[in-house]
């Protein structure tokens, strides 16, 4: 019995999907890609598996430990289930493609974790984003913004809470203070967790003291509204025009993000997400009840390079999965037709005629147990004076 039971259990964090919640899963992402092609974004399929040392190009250590590995029997190389599709993009425009205009991809498929890792724990996202390569400007960040807060109004979530930064702050401010990149990594890990007593434990630790150890103890508090980017450039003034120069992208993302959603947002500029992959500004979505964010993206220009040819890139992602769960859309039952079996041609005419136009029509079996309503119909194919017609059941 015991045995009996397990084959029936999937693995912790993978899970399957049923109707009707897979019909509105198959809707909204419907709806997204079409959204994207209506911005210029054309899809690409990149496989499931690849080889690692391409797979992992440029993403940090995080990436690594998220990837399931296996051996490749035919070349005996090590290849990876892919954790994030953003990698496989980007290869994809530098090597593939090789366009000189800015080139705008989107994609939508499973990626594979080895742990949980966001939404309800689950190890099987089903990831869905895009990436404009070509255009440095906050011009191309801001498309990109954009995209991702329509993409979680078009599911339903009409009023997400955005969250903006840069990690060129942070990195300025390190390499003047002259941390090698252990001592960066260590510091950066303290700023994620804001934790000010071992941020002073470093720097007690490291003898750092002075405008560059302020500007970096500033980082932690730097949080906010509008009125943050002002006390940013008087606290910040340390690290020279690279950190102004910063500075100036995000305010200007903002202003573009405000004037073209409506939407005010949210500065921290300890948050360093991606700070291993991103080399730019970074921002993230969030909705109400939910500590972790729902979508994210930022700039990660010359991820290509180790493909032969660096480009300026920019791009978003999310979980469709996490979409579905959050909408306020209800999965719903779809409307279908009940025609009775049988092989008049009359009626096989009929059946599709309403598919033709639209209707979902299922073909009962001779025998078969359960009305209309079992089987999900609200409508019957009825043989009346001598025609077909749709009653309701």
């Amino acid at each position: 019995m015991v045995d009996l039971i397990d084959r029936w259990l999937l693995p912790e964090g993978i899970e399957e999907v049923l109707p009707p919640e897979a019909r509105l899963l198959e809707a909204l992402r419907r709806r997204l890609l079409d959204l994207y092609d209506r911005w210029g974004y054309e899809l690409v399929m990149p496989p499931l598996i690849e080889y690692l040392q391409s797979l992992l190009t440029g993403t940090g250590n995080d990436l690594d430990l998220q990837t399931f590995k296996l051996t490749d029997q035919l070349t005996g190389r090590l290849m990876g289930v892919r954790a994030d599709m953003t990698p496989q993009v980007a290869r994809i425009d530098a090597h593939q493609l090789r366009r000189e205009v800015p080139t705008r991809l989107c994609y939508m498929g499973t990626v594979l974790h080895t742990r949980p890792d966001g939404f309800a724990g689950s190890r099987s996202p089903l990831q869905v984003g895009l990436e404009l390569y070509g255009h440095p400007g906050v011009e191309a960040d801001l498309e990109v913004l954009t995209l991702m807060v329509e993409t979680l109004r078009e599911t339903g979530l009409t009023e997400p809470y955005l969250d903006l930064g840069h990690v060129g702050v942070y990195r300025a401010l390190a390499r003047e203070a002259g941390l090698d990149a252990r001592r960066e990594e260590a510091l950066y890990d303290v700023l994620q967790r804001k934790a000010v007593p071992e941020l002073e434990a470093l720097f007690r630790e490291w003898k750092l003291a002075g405008p560059l150890a302020d500007a970096l103890r500033a980082l932690v508090d730097l949080n906010g509204g509008a009125g943050v980017m002002d006390e940013a450039r008087r606290q910040l003034a340390a690290g020279g025009d690279t950190v102004m120069a910063a500075l100036d992208q995000l305010q200007r993302l903002a202003e573009g993000a405000a004037a073209r959603l409506g939407t005010e947002v949210h500065f921290d500029l300890a948050e360093l997400r991606g700070y291993n992959y991103h080399t730019g500004v970074v921002f993230a979505a969030f909705v109400p009840g939910q500590g972790r964010a729902i979508a994210q993206g930022g700039r990660y220009d010359d991820i290509g390079r180790v493909f032969g040819r660096a480009r300026p890139a920019t791009g978003f992602s999310t979980d469709l999965k996490t979409l579905a769960v959050l909408s306020p859309e209800a999965p719903a039952a779809p409307g279908a037709i009940l025609a009775p079996a049988g092989d008049d041609p009359a009626l096989a005419e009929a059946v599709a005629r309403l598919r033709a136009g639209g209707e979902r029509v299922i073909n009962a079996l001779p025998g078969q147990a359960g009305d209309a309503r079992a089987m999900g119909c609200d409508r019957v194919l009825v043989h009346e004076n001598g025609s077909w017609s749709v009653k309701p059941a």
